[in-house]
């Protein structure tokens, strides 16, 4: 068997999620079928983390393992057969160690939103969500840099059972285009199921006015997903990539990375956000 790296981009606008769900269009679903057509054999494919249904991705990473030789130009081909809202943007052998899922060291999303009173650009209207109140760039980054670093983020996070939700999150910066729109970048060594949005929708809250840096650092002495948190719309929030050690270090990576999520014990949310 030969494993194999796959880079992924995709729309999740009308997608039900990555994740396999009988009877629903899902982005693991379109690629598994239309890549086992390709090879005449059944595929599966281990991801970096499981977005939820309407998360975008433009840095997805993903390996599967196959005794079939890969026919030249297969990125090409999958461009001519799978539909226009997924693309694989490339296929590499990778080593024997790699595993999207267990070998990453961090994961980094972008979340957009935009508070003009006409809502998103026709042409972004899909990754970027409207917001119904304006809202201050400063409050937000004050309210941001308060959650840095390794915290039990469990009121950010859809209980799992047997699920730690301790994590590192590493950046969480704010910016603001030309056009107005705010954009959050939200790096992390793993996020746990809807933290990301959870954040955002947390933080907008203090960029409103209606909620203060202080409230929102006091979430992370809370043990119980907080009701007071409004989850931003799917729609803003794109995996924008996965960062990965050197080959010789895949082994030892794997090794720390699965010892963590025995500790987190079965259908943990540690491998990627949106539930993993």
């Amino acid at each position: 068997m030969t494993r194999y790296r796959l880079d992924i981009a995709y729309d999740g606008t009308d997608f039900s999620g990555w994740a396999r769900q009988p009877e629903r269009r899902t982005v693991c679903g379109v690629l598994e079928e239309t890549i086992g057509t390709i090879l005449r054999t059944d595929v599966q494919l281990t991801v970096a983390g499981r977005t939820d249904a309407g998360v975008h991705a433009t840095g997805q990473v993903a390996h599967l393992d196959t005794d079939v030789a890969l026919p030249d130009g297969l990125v090409r081909r999958l461009a001519r057969m799978l539909p226009q809202d997924v693309r694989v943007t490339a296929i590499a052998e990778a080593p024997p160690a790699f595993d999207a899922r267990f070998s990453a060291l961090r994961r980094h999303y972008e979340y957009r939103l935009t508070d003009a009173p006409y809502g998103a650009n026709p042409l972004r209207a899909r990754d970027t969500a409207p917001w119904r109140r304006p809202v201050d760039l400063e409050r937000m980054q004050e309210a941001s840099d308060r959650l840095l670093g390794l915290h039990d983020f469990a009121a950010f996070c859809r209980r799992r059972e047997g699920a730690t939700t301790v994590r590192e999150l590493q950046r969480f910066a704010w910016g603001r285009d030309a056009d107005g729109v705010f954009t959050a970048e939200v790096s992390a060594d793993a996020f746990c199921w809807s933290m990301v949005r959870s954040l955002v929708g947390a933080v907008a809250a203090v960029g409103e006015g209606r909620r203060s840096a202080d409230w929102v650092a006091g979430l992370l002495e809370e043990r119980e997903r907080s009701s007071a948190i409004n989850v931003a719309a799917a729609c803003g929030l794109t995996l924008v990539r996965v960062d990965y050690p050197a080959d010789a270090e895949l082994a030892e990576r794997n090794r720390i990375t699965r010892e963590k999520r025995e500790v987190d014990g079965p259908g943990s949310g540690a491998g990627g956000c949106c539930g993993d």
